[in-house]
């Protein structure tokens, strides 16, 4: 069910607004009623980062493509998703987007690393060049699972977020690889371990006097990421009410997935319907003034989201979470095995404290071209491909 329609006189896509319901609206971790708080669910879904298609960027390579029309979707979702960590880590989750009202430098910051460009940190420059390690020639589709491997690598080169990245694979999240991945480094000079100002305002359950013990055992910023197959062809109704509970936490960044070769960035969902922002349309790039200015209003969604049908969601997705603090990290981890609690939900992913014994070890899953893992995976993970296997539950 597509509630956007052409009108094919002006070219112009009209928005059905939300449904009138009694149902609660949720956005990335934020429960809105749409009688009382219309204004500010818009407010909070335009707010976020929103990635299209471009034309006539600086071509990827110094040769290739000069825009991503048709293959891109997946690519600018990834974008999305991440951007929306990146706002948490330097923003805060209460921070709003207000039109024409001058943002502060971390904002213009966040945006930079994502502008159609060679040097950005997270460009579709950066992304379709790092996917050709992936198997993934230069404008070939990627799926949620390739999507999140360059986004990990990629994020390695911003030292400016500082972001420890995990992917969970095999539908199983070892809480023990994040604590070391995370406790694993010293603070990078660029980035305090909780963002000024906006720390007070993040629902991350942390006292007061916490900022002195972080400042002894560092914590990187987390954002976990987690490639799942929630059915064959069509998602598992069993999994539906986890899906849901995963946009209710706090910790939520969303999902990314779409119907077969058609990506979307799913923000939140009201009743049995989906909220999400669409890639699918094709703006000019943006380039920076002389001053250093950005105008930034096509990087805005300024209509009201899209929605879908849950049950038309392809089964082939990867699930966002972001944890500023251990604190936020062990809240998660409560969270998901209070889920496993919920009677007629079936678990989406397994959380365990260690690596199980018959695990392979961890690095292999470092997607080396070589590395036949890495077609399992992919076979696994894309929905592009065909005869991919399906793990038993």
């Amino acid at each position: 069910l597509f509630l956007a329609t052409l009108t094919y006189d002006t070219l112009r896509f009209e928005y059905e607004d939300f449904p009138e319901t009694k149902e609660p609206v949720w956005i990335l971790g934020r429960k809105y009623s749409v009688f009382t708080e219309k204004e500010e669910i818009l407010l909070d879904v335009t707010s976020r980062l929103w990635f299209t298609y471009r034309k006539n960027f600086p071509a990827i390579g110094g040769t290739g493509p000069t825009s991503d029309t048709g293959w891109g979707c997946m690519l600018r979702c990834g974008q999305m998703i991440f951007a929306q960590a990146l706002v948490c880590r330097h923003l805060g989750r209460d921070w709003r987007w207000i039109k024409g009202k001058r943002q502060m430098d971390n904002y213009l910051s966040v945006l930079n690393a994502f502008i159609d460009k060679k040097d950005s940190y997270y460009s579709i420059h950066q992304i379709a060049q790092m996917g050709v390690g992936e198997g993934k020639s230069i404008g070939q589709w990627y799926g949620p699972n390739t999507v999140a491997q360059v986004l990990k690598k990629l994020a390695t080169f911003d030292t400016w977020s500082s972001l420890a990245v995990h992917i969970a694979m095999d539908n199983t999240v070892v809480m023990e690889e994040i604590r070391r991945l995370c406790q694993s480094s010293v603070p990078c000079a660029g980035a305090a371990a909780c963002p000024a100002l906006e720390s007070d305002v993040l629902y991350n359950g942390c006292p007061e006097d916490t900022g002195l013990r972080e400042r002894l055992a560092p914590w990187k910023p987390l954002v976990l990421l987690i490639p799942l197959r929630l059915g064959l062809t069509e998602i598992n109704e069993a999994y539906i009410e986890t899906l849901k509970h995963c946009f209710m936490m706090p910790q939520s960044l969303g999902v990314i997935g779409g119907k077969p070769n058609s990506a979307h960035y799913f923000i939140g969902y009201v009743g049995e319907e989906l909220i999400y922002l669409d890639p699918h349309t094709t703006q000019p790039a943006v380039e920076p003034s002389d001053s250093g200015c950005l105008p930034d209003e096509s990087f805005h969604c300024q209509h009201p989201p899209c929605r879908m049908s849950i049950a038309e969601l392809d089964p082939s997705i990867a699930v966002g979470f972001f944890c500023n603090t251990e604190a936020d990290f062990n809240d998660w981890c409560q969270e998901i095995k209070k889920l496993s609690l919920v009677r007629g939900a079936l678990p989406m992913f397994e959380l365990v404290e260690r690596q199980p014994s018959h695990f392979s070890n961890p690095d292999v899953l470092n997607l080396t071209p070589d590395s036949s893992d890495a077609d399992r995976l992919e076979r696994f993970f894309d929905s592009e491909d065909e005869d991919f296997e399906i793990l038993s539950l």
